[in-house]
C-alpha cells in the first residue's frame, strides 16, 4: 500500500492545534509531535500514489500553522516489518518511549540497512523513502536509556549507516 511521511514545522505554540488538524485528516493514520528539527511527524497511507500527493498538496500544506514539510515517499519493496510479536509490547502499554530515526545510508544500501533494522526488536517498522533521508524507522521503548542505547549502539553502527537524525515523539501533544 502506498506511504509517505510528512515531517512538518509550525508556528511556535501551535503544534497541538496542527497535530488535531492532522488527525482529522483523511488518509493520516498517526500523527506525533516531536522533539527535534521537526515539529510533527504524519503517516499518510491511501490506496493510490495520487491520493497520498492530493492530501499533502491540497490538504496538510494549507493547513494554517504549518510553515514548511519534507515528504519522505515509501519505496515499494519487501516488506520486513509486518504485524507480528513486536507490537504486542506496544499494545500492552509497555512501550510510552517512542521516536523516529531518519537515516542517510550508503548509496544502494538500502535495503540491506531495512534489514539489518529488521533485526532490533525495538524497531517497530521501518521503510526505505525516497526524499531527503533513506530510510525512516520507529522505535518503542520502555524507557529513555534503552532508546538512547538502541539509537547509539544499535543503529548507529549497523553496516552502511552514515548518519541519524532523532525525532521524539511528544507524547503531551497528543491528547
Amino acid at each position: 500500500m502506498p506511504r509517505a511521511y510528512v515531517l512538518i514545522n509550525c508556528d511556535l505554540g501551535s503544534e497541538k492545534n496542527v497535530i488535531s488538524s492532522l488527525k482529522s485528516t483523511e488518509n493520516v493514520i498517526e500523527v506525533h509531535g516531536t522533539l527535534g528539527l521537526y515539529d510533527i511527524v504524519s503517516k499518510i497511507e491511501s490506496d493510490s500514489e495520487e491520493k497520498i500527493q492530493k492530501t499533502i498538496t491540497n490538504v496538510i500544506r494549507k493547513i494554517p500553522k504549518i510553515q514548511s514539510t519534507v515528504t519522505l515517499t515509501r519505496s515499494e519493496g519487501k516488506e520486513l516489518f509486518q504485524a507480528s510479536e513486536k507490537l504486542i509490547g506496544s499494545m500492552l502499554g509497555k512501550n510510552n518511549v517512542q521516536a523516529y530515526v531518519v537515516i542517510h545510508g550508503d548509496k544502494g544500501e538500502e535495503y540491506n540497512i531495512l534489514k539489518n533494522l529488521s533485526h532490533i526488536q525495538e524497531v517497530k517498522e521501518a521503510d526505505v523513502v525516497f526524499g531527503y533521508y533513506d530510510v525512516i524507522c520507529k522505535i518503542e521503548t520502555s524507557d529513555y536509556k534503552l532508546m538512547e542505547n538502541i539509537i547509539t549502539k544499535g543503529i548507529r553502527k549497523l553496516p552502511h549507516v552514515r548518519t541519524t537524525m532523532t525525532l521524539n515523539v511528544i507524547i503531551e501533544q497528543e491528547t
